[in-house]
């Protein structure tokens, strides 16, 4: 299978830089957004210690994840090794807004396609074998299949990297082994949500088919940190303490590189002229597809709550995002836009979301609660309207507004298949936006942005879980 390397490294490699003493590092991310995200920027930390890194995928998904990296400058990403392997060609149906489930089942083609790296990733970690010390490969936990062959690979070691909160996959673990009594923590146990109506049927198999590969691994790598996640991080130490787990978050920069765009986005410019705390950034990810009468009700909802908003309107995600054809727009109600000038904006393109998430006249995120979404959220003190929609999405809502606070519910999700009407998106908006409750959750989403980056500074704990983890792969 051809792989069509293409080293962003500008610079010529130094004669040691594949000294034997050298180790590399090899990222295989899940092709879906919110996964090759973390993935990247966790790339740039750990190049950050110089150590070299390979970040492996299609070509259409590595073009993906490039051309979508925000926050920190985008020429640093030509240290990193991106190597474009080839996948079979794959479907890319349009997102369906009237599916039974909200799960992006159109992606699970790429998904299926991405199983065929396991070839040339193999290769990869053959050849690097030859040159350096130890070669240690992070891998989404989706993608334990394509990297089963490390454990042939003499000098190479191999990581999970879980793309969810440790409250979730602790939940997951917990569930697995029929929720036995745990000794002590029962009160930081809450009620959460089954993971009915989370993912479809071929979904799960996809996830149950990886599972058997996870056994090769040498320990566990999270997005989060034990500044807010500890005792699920605890838990999870306490039922698998087979394996060594590292909470390296967050993987986002915490505060973005001024000067890094050469022109603003139009959305920041607009945020500038406004209030501190006033705005309400409306977002549902990558992978959420509204019908038409949902969005209308979003619209009203907004208009009705004499809020001020920034609402980004774009289709789900195909498998392929750089094939247009098919792409919806949306039809917002006749003459809105003109109605909320000035008070609302609506952004139909990619937004520049950890700008708009750390600008001080944003006040609140409306979210479908990925763990990405969630991270930066938390990462820029800014407290959530959480309306989840599959996934770990629904158990992250509880993690956000019942563990730590910081959010209020759209909608429970026991009514997920209902229509979230234009009242109950008002009300969610005014009830973060405009009362004392909503203040208070705007100070608690401060205090835990300020714990977050104390756990990032010299002698946090974040920072030392960083270390320990470079210190363990370049021992």
């Amino acid at each position: 299978m051809a792989s069509n390397y293409r080293s962003h490294n500008k610079k010529s490699h130094d004669s040691d830089m594949f000294h034997p003493t050298q180790v590399e590092v090899v990222v295989v991310p899940f092709p879906a957004q919110g996964h090759l995200n973390q993935l990247l920027h966790l790339s740039r930390l750990i190049l950050a210690h110089n150590i070299p890194v390979h970040f492996v995928g299609s070509q259409t998904h590595n073009r993906q994840v490039i051309v979508r990296a925000q926050g920190w400058d985008p020429n640093s990403i030509y240290n990193i090794q991106i190597h474009d392997f080839n996948v079979p060609p794959f479907v890319s149906p349009a997102p369906n807004p009237h599916a039974e489930t909200r799960f992006p089942s159109h992606l699970l083609p790429s998904f299926v396609a991405s199983t065929s790296l396991r070839e040339p990733v193999y290769a990869l970690l053959q050849s690097l074998s030859t040159v350096a010390r130890r070669v240690v490969v992070i891998y989404d936990s989706l993608m334990a299949s394509v990297v089963q062959d490390a454990i042939h690979v003499p000098n190479c070691e191999s990581y999970t990297f879980h793309s969810v909160s440790a409250f979730t996959m602790f939940l997951y673990f917990w569930d697995a082994m029929g929720r036995p009594p745990v000794e002590k923590v029962s009160h930081i146990i809450p009620e959460v949500p089954s993971l009915e109506g989370c993912f479809t049927t071929q979904f799960i198999d996809f996830i149950t088919s990886q599972y058997e590969f996870h056994k090769f691994s040498k320990g566990t790598i999270y997005n989060t940190t034990r500044a807010i996640e500890s005792p699920y991080l605890e838990l999870i130490e306490r039922i698998i303490s087979s394996k060594t787990h590292w909470a390296l978050g967050p993987f986002n920069p915490l505060s973005i590189e001024k000067g890094v765009y050469n022109t603003r986005h139009f959305s920041v410019e607009w945020l500038d002229k406004q209030e501190a705390g006033s705005v309400l950034y409306v977002s549902f990810g990558t992978t959420t597809c509204f019908s038409e009468e949902q969005i209308k009700e979003v619209a009203n909802g907004l208009e009705k709550s004499k809020q001020k908003f920034i609402w980004v309107v774009r289709d789900a995600d195909k498998g392929d995002v750089f094939h247009e054809d098919g792409v919806r727009t949306a039809e917002l109600p006749k003459g809105f836009e003109e109605r909320v000038k000035g008070t609302g904006l609506v952004v139909r393109d990619w937004a520049p979301q950890l700008e708009i998430l750390s600008h001080s006249s944003t006040g609140g995120f409306m979210s479908h609660c990925g763990w990405n979404s969630c991270m930066e959220s938390m990462t820029m003190g800014v407290p959530i309207v959480a309306w989840p929609m599959h996934s770990d999405q629904p158990r992250n809502r509880v993690l956000v507004t019942e563990v730590l606070r910081v959010g209020v519910v759209v909608k429970d999700w026991d009514h997920r298949d209902e229509l979230v009407t234009s009242s109950d998106v008002e009300n969610a908006v005014r009830r973060l936006m405009a009362t004392k409750e909503g203040d208070e959750m705007r100070q608690r989403a401060m205090n835990l942005k300020n714990a977050i980056r104390r756990s990032k500074d010299e002698g946090g704990v974040s920072r030392a879980e960083l270390d320990d983890f470079i210190a363990h792969v370049t021992r």
